[in-house]
């Protein structure tokens, strides 16, 4: 029986489903077909008869698909932009003692270190002063004072990255049973790891050392900083 026959007038006897199948085209196309494929230009130029239609033509060698998707796939819009680094306020520079104003530690003093590739600051109280350890800080959240340490002697491992400060990804439950009984359990500290700690006593030793070398620097960082009544922070001096 044909494959091809209809039952009525534009109802094929098969779907277009059936038809594949039976024709094998869920097996891919041939190696000959691939080939010929790949010869073959898109466009063919043909001669057009008629005395209005005359002349010659470009004409697609294969057609359009029949079907389209019912629901249109949005297509990334392509941005001439280009990426630029985090210019760095000239006030910064490294040595320079911030003031954090945002985040778990506002309040606090920290050394500025060095800029990181994603634009945000690398800082440390360091952590044996005042307990700010390592930590990312964006500029826009700290003030720059006028005191400065000297970093001359101090070196920074390759290690301080944006990369150092990734947290690993923590792997859920197995089950939603077992995710219904762990709600009520304390959920386990993770030790902080002890490649982190050394190169945290690294810096610290380093900073702490060049720190000693200015009188009272070590309480000036130990000291947090705050606004009382009548003080504004555009009228002060840092």
């Amino acid at each position: 029986m044909a494959r091809s026959k209809e039952l009525v007038p534009g109802v094929g006897r098969f779907s277009r489903s059936q038809v594949a199948e039976k024709r094998g085209l869920f097996k891919g196309p041939k190696k000959s077909e691939k080939a010929a494929a790949a010869s073959t230009p898109e466009t063919v130029e043909k001669t057009v008869g008629g005395e209005k239609n005359g002349g010659k033509r470009l004409v697609p060698t294969s057609k359009a698909p029949k079907f389209y998707p019912a629901e249109d796939v949005r297509q990334p819009k392509q941005s001439r932009k280009t990426a630029k680094p985090t210019q760095l306020r000239s006030s910064i520079t490294p040595g320079t003692v911030l003031i954090l104003l945002a985040g778990r530690f506002r309040g606090k003093r920290v050394v500025f270190l060095k800029q990181l590739e994603s634009g945000l600051l690398l800082v440390s109280g360091p952590f044996r002063v005042n307990g700010v350890p390592l930590r990312r800080v964006n500029q826009a959240y700290v003030i720059a004072t006028s005191t400065k340490v000297e970093l001359g002697g101090v070196k920074l491992s390759e290690e301080l990255n944006d990369a150092y400060f990734a947290k690993p990804s923590a792997k859920g439950a197995k089950s939603a049973e077992e995710e219904f009984f762990q709600e009520g359990k304390p959920k386990a500290k993770e030790a902080f790891p002890a490649s982190k700690a050394a190169l945290q006593k690294e810096v610290d030793s380093t900073l702490i050392a060049a720190i000693k070398k200015t009188e009272n620097l070590g309480k000036y960082l130990q000291s947090t900083w705050g606004l009382s009544k009548g003080q504004f922070p555009h009228q002060m001096v840092f």
